[in-house]
Formats: C-alpha cells, sequence, structure tokens
C-alpha cells in the first residue's frame, strides 16, 4: 500500500476537551504515525501519516471530535510523508 500524509487544522471548541488525547488512543488504534497540538488561536492542528484508509478514519474522527467537543470545521491538505514513527501529543 501507498503511504500518504496529511495536516489538519480543527476549529471550533477544540481545546480543554481532551481532543489530543482522544486523537492520540484513535490514532494508535488504526496504527497510524504523527502528533497532534493546541495551536495559539484555539484550533488543534495535526499530522497523520500512514496507509490511506486508517488517515481517512482518523480525518473522519478529527471532525466530530471526542465527547464534549464542538467542531466547526476540518481544514485538510495533502502534504509529503516524512516517515515518522510513533504518534506524539505536543505541548
Amino acid at each position: 500500500m501507498t503511504e500518504i500524509a496529511v495536516e489538519i487544522r480543527v476549529t471550533g471548541w477544540v481545546q480543554g476537551v481532551g481532543f489530543r488525547w482522544s486523537c492520540q488512543r484513535e490514532a494508535e488504534r488504526h496504527r497510524v504515525r504523527g502528533w497532534v497540538r493546541n495551536e495559539p488561536d484555539g484550533s488543534v492542528l495535526a499530522r497523520f501519516e500512514g496507509d490511506r484508509g486508517p488517515v481517512d478514519a482518523m480525518v473522519d474522527y478529527c471532525r466530530a471530535g471526542p465527547p464534549g467537543a464542538r467542531v466547526e470545521d476540518v481544514d485538510v491538505r495533502d502534504v509529503e510523508p516524512s516517515g515518522l514513527t510513533g504518534f506524539q501529543v505536543s505541548f
């Protein structure tokens, strides 16, 4: 299978609701590599790398988010895979 990578920006009520930690659990469940972090503007930025199906599943997950989140928009941008290993929550 061909590896793909995306960077996404999630806006809405997405900080302070466990979004990054739930994203990490989902990424590990789907065996997707990458990272997720809060941004100063209140959004969440994430990068997912892996096979298309699992990466698409992560983007779909982020469109809803964890309980307590109110996602308004998810901007998805295709990027080149960079060979990340594991999944990291950044601070």
